[in-house]
């Protein structure tokens, strides 16, 4: 086996200021993929920044937490149409409600039509937040997504030792649900990564630890994920008070990262390839 990577950046269309970083980040820097928030504030200006960039290769970013809705379906939204933040809760609801677990299959496939709208080839999906390791939202995920031409889905696991973890009891259990959606993903005929980096590090994927982890990454497909910003908005600060939205982009366009993967000999490439 070979080293392959997937560079990507979740939250696409969240806001001017992710869309910038996006722009730059695959523009001048290592970014091959992006995953486009559908009903995100700036999905509009998401999807023309998209066009203008062929090579940037993008895919759905469904949200079925913490995030705006397409359908604002009172099952499962607040009055403002916007998913809830525990995630507990919402786990329990999309399993067990009749009423929920229509209704996130209604806002999925609305999601997936959202997008098909856009033009853009669909090159992938995965869910904010992973929620699609939820059972129930991993299977209208690849369900909708078959309808819609979907070809990869991301599996969320993250191996403890190249980033200086140790095995926890949460690992274990993390691998339980990502094998339940490695079963659907290939049942479906899809494709998958081997692992994925951004877990523990989620908002803080900077330039020294991205140099630092490239010439640990194991053998297979590892998908690299960030979340860049070129600045935070009062939005960011609300859901996302601890990231460094600029140390990731600062990552992304850090010439010592380009450079650690040609002298690592990790292919970077799309989901496509896979």
């Amino acid at each position: 086996m070979t080293r392959r990577a997937i560079v990507s950046a979740d939250d696409f269309g969240m806001s001017l200021e992710v869309n910038e970083a996006i722009e730059a980040a695959h523009r001048k820097g290592v970014l091959s993929t992006a995953s486009l928030m559908v009903a995100g504030d700036a999905a509009a200006d998401a999807v023309r920044r998209a066009k203008a960039m062929p090579d940037l290769k993008v895919g759905l970013h469904v949200v079925a937490i913490e995030g705006k809705s397409v359908l604002d379906l009172p099952a499962i939204t607040d009055e403002q149409g916007w998913f809830g933040r525990n995630q507990l809760r919402l786990g329990v609801e999309y399993f067990f409600s009749p009423h929920a677990r229509s209704a996130i299959r209604r806002e999925i496939e609305a999601q997936y039509r959202v997008f098909a709208r856009t033009g853009l080839p669909l090159d992938h999906a995965n869910a904010h937040k992973h929620m699609h390791l939820h059972p129930t939202v991993g299977r209208f995920l690849i369900e909708s997504g078959l309808e819609h031409g979907l070809k990869a889905v991301r599996s969320p696991f993250e191996p403890p030792e190249p980033v200086d973890a140790k095995d926890s009891i949460g690992d274990r259990a993390l691998r339980r649900w990502i094998g339940v959606l490695r079963h659907q993903i290939h049942k479906a005929g899809l494709k998958t990564n081997d692992w994925c980096f951004g877990l523990r590090w989620s908002g803080h994927m900077t330039p020294d630890r991205i140099q630092a982890l490239i010439p640990k990454l194991p053998q297979g497909v590892s998908e690299i994920y960030f979340h860049p910003a070129t600045a935070q908005n009062a939005m960011m600060h609300r859901f996302m008070p601890t990231y460094d939205q600029e140390g990731e982009l600062a990552a992304l366009l850090d010439p010592g990262v380009r450079d650690a993967f040609t002298r690592e000999n990790v292919r970077q490439i799309g989901w496509s390839d896979l």
